[in-house]
């Protein structure tokens, strides 16, 4: 029950922040196109402004719900590999006992060579 109100709260939250954002970008829009209206005039003015608000209502709606989607898919891949409430990094995996209990050469750095050749090849004398 209680996971259920917070999905609840989660979503008021979120409905509440997207008109919050459509607001601003519809104020934000109106002034711009009052501004640009302004050149035709009070009237240029009033209509720019209503076309602006508009369009930026709905700039801001479109990506409202792009981000919303993102994170949505964030959420499930992290759900799939493990990030969160899986076991990603989790000290109680199942690998293969070492068979003679010691470390590896290349994990102690004893199986590196300062003179072996690199695997792209010797390097080649620069143009004169």
């Amino acid at each position: 029950m209680k996971k259920k109100n917070m999905a609840k709260s989660r979503d008021a939250r979120a409905a509440s922040s997207r008109h919050e954002h459509e607001a601003e970008a519809s104020v934000g829009g109106a002034l711009a196109g009052a501004a640009l209206g302004a050149f035709g005039g009070p009237a240029g003015a009033a209509a720019g402004a209503v076309i602006g608000g508009i369009v930026g209502a709905v700039a801001a709606g479109v990506a409202e719900k792009n981000s919303a989607d993102h994170a949505a898919r964030d959420g499930e891949l992290d759900a799939e590999i493990g990030v969160s409430g899986g076991d990603l990094g989790a000290p109680n995996l199942e690998h293969p006992p070492a068979r003679t209990g010691l470390y590896s050469m290349a994990s102690t750095g004893a199986g590196a060579s300062d003179d072996a050749a690199p695997s792209a090849g010797p390097m080649q004398a620069p143009d004169a």
